[in-house]
């Protein structure tokens, strides 16, 4: 904190993806992850909250020689029963790949419209041990 009593370290609440169309994506992750998409005035920005908590996701057009999807970043999303989730997105359209096991948990990947990786993890559910 500064002087002032106010906090000075930067806390990561919000992501930013480019969309080639945005209201697809939003659909998207409102559809399989139940988010709620709450657009700007102007209909430059959507943001999506998740009703779990965690950070918002910023959805903004993308430029049109801006290349899409990312090789770095991938989108992870707690799940306690990742077999469950994926069966429930499978029904809705969303194909994730095989499931891994890692140590005490299991996450299987996709990827969204623009071609974002996504993940959903059970890790935050395991067992520590002691």
């Amino acid at each position: 904190m500064d002087d002032s009593g106010k906090e000075t370290r930067p806390a990561l609440n919000r992501i930013l993806l480019y969309a080639r169309d945005m209201q697809k994506t939003c659909a998207f992750y409102v559809r399989h992850f139940g988010f709620a998409c709450q657009w700007d005035a102007d209909g430059r920005i959507a943001e999506l909250i998740s009703p779990q908590g965690g950070a918002i996701m910023m959805v903004h057009q993308a430029a049109k020689g801006q290349k899409s999807g990312q090789v770095l970043v991938k989108l992870v999303f707690d799940v306690e029963d990742v077999e469950g989730f994926k069966e429930q997105c499978a029904k809705d359209g969303l194909e994730f790949g095989a499931s891994h096991q890692a140590d005490g948990y299991s996450f299987a990947n996709a990827k969204d419209p623009d071609g974002n990786s996504i993940s959903i993890s059970s890790r935050s559910f395991r067992r520590q041990s002691k």
